[in-house]
Order: structure tokens, then sequence, then C-alpha cells
């Protein structure tokens, strides 16, 4: 298919950076995508995570063609901008990130995300001046395509237990502003000091913050803070398969109450009609 048809769509996810705030909830296949474009959301996000749990896999064990597979059902699923959890580009080398980066953009996404973690427990984010190369690298091989394809630069730090979350992820987001970042994300920062700081740090360039979790706060206090856009990493996926989970054990226990929560049979068939 030709990128031209999916222009729309990357020109509608840029302007919902410009202003306000929206939520980008994360699904993990087809149908929980089609169900959240059903319920008015503007944009998706994909989640390495819950596509991952769909597989039988944990986080970060699919491969490149894996994902590329799956980014490419999402974006097809319904007529929503998709951005791309991208993890690290699946490539250390950069010419090979950024092949990666052109083979993600041919898929439809409307944005991806690059993020600085590597996987490896000893070593667990890609050294400063490295992890800046490859924000660059990545807005290059965006640049080359063509395609107003947002990119979203991802500090990894509270994540991966560095000892000043906070200073760390101030230092990578800055340099990935200056790098090409079109919007910025510090995923476990949900204090709203934390937030407040990063969003002043990188303004006037968007930030995400993901709430994977029960929160104090509601979406129009993180809007208040300067927040563009928030996301739900693999919650949604997590919602599912507690559900799942507790009827099932109820279920292997000889019960069948876990099931009174279930949607009905009826109203997924109406949401799923064509």
């Amino acid at each position: 298919m030709s990128n031209s048809r999916y222009a729309p769509r990357r020109a509608a996810f840029r302007k919902l950076h410009e202003h306000g705030c929206f939520l980008v909830p994360n699904p993990w296949d087809a149908g929980s995508a089609r169900a959240l474009a059903s319920l008015g959301f503007k944009a998706l996000a994909t989640t390495s995570s819950g596509f991952a749990w769909s597989q039988g896999r944990p986080d970060n064990a699919m491969d490149v063609e894996a994902v590329l597979a799956h980014c490419r059902a999402l974006v097809e699923a319904t007529e929503l901008p998709v951005n791309a959890d991208f993890e690290d580009g699946h490539a250390r080398d950069l010419d090979e990130l950024k092949k990666n980066v052109r083979r993600c953009i041919d898929t439809g996404v409307a944005g991806l995300s690059i993020e600085d973690s590597t996987g490896d427990a000893s070593h667990p984010l890609y050294a400063f001046d490295e992890a800046v190369a490859r924000i660059h690298a990545a807005r290059e091989a965006i640049d080359a395509s063509g395609e107003d394809v947002m990119l979203i630069g991802r500090a990894e730090c509270f994540l991966t237990g560095h000892p000043d979350p906070l200073h760390e992820s101030l230092r990578r987001l800055k340099a990935y502003a200056d790098a090409g970042a079109d919007c910025l994300y510090a995923p476990g920062a949900g204090d709203p000091e934390q937030v407040a700081a990063i969003v002043r740090a990188v303004a006037p360039k968007p930030v995400n913050v993901l709430v994977g979790r029960p929160a104090p706060y509601a979406l129009s206090a993180l809007a208040k803070l300067g927040v563009r856009r928030v996301s739900v990493g693999g919650a949604l996926a997590g919602a599912a398969w507690g559900g799942f989970l507790r009827a099932a054990r109820e279920l292997a226990e000889g019960r069948f109450d876990g099931f009174a929560g279930n949607a009905a049979h009826a109203e997924l068939n109406g949401m799923f009609d064509p």
C-alpha cells in the first residue's frame, strides 16, 4: 500500500500533540484496537508487553519481524493513527537501526518510539552518547523516508533502577529533543513534581506520561502540568489477563461465578459487526 494512504492519520496524530492533553490507549490485537476505536479514542499505541503476552511470551521477547507484522495488523484494524512501541529499534548497529525504523514506517504507523534500555541487566541503559546517536539515527531514517512520522524519545531510567532517575532522565530527554525527537517520554515518572520537571526541561516539545496502575489523579491534573498525551502501556492487557485469570482459577476450583463480569455476547458481536 502507498504510504500516501496514511498521510491524513499522520497529520491528525501530529495535530493532537499541539495543544491540550489526550489519551492514547494501548491495544494488543485487532479486536482490542477496534473496541478502543469504538469508544471514541483519537489514537492508539502498541504495547510490547501486551503483544508479547498475547503470544505466550514475556515482554521484550518478540523479534523485529513479529513486531512489524503486529504494527501492520493494528494499523489495518482501524482508521486511527497508531504509535509503535518499537523498543530499542531491534538493533544495536546504527545502520540496522535505520533500516528497521524505515520498515516500521512502511507499516503505516504515525509515530514510533525508540528507548534507551538495552535489555542487558548488567548494563541496562545505552551509554549516553550512544543513546543520543541512536535517536539521531532514527530521526535521519524518518526524514529520509519523506513521511510525517513522529519520533518519540524514551528515557528508561525509572524502569531500570538508575540511582538518580529524574536527573538522568532530564539529561537524556533534553539531548533526545535536540537530536530530533518530536515527543519525550520517561516511563515510570508519575509523581507530579517529576512530571512537571520533565515538561519544563523539554518545552515546547510535547511530553507523554505513562499511567499503568491506579493513580490518585485524573487526566485533567496531568493536563494542568502541561502533559500533552497519556498512554497506559500494558495496563489494559493486564486488566484483560486479570479478569481471565480470576475466572479461570475459579473454574479450576469447579466454580462459575468468575464469569459474572463478562461482556455480553451480543455487545461484542455488535461492536465487531462491520
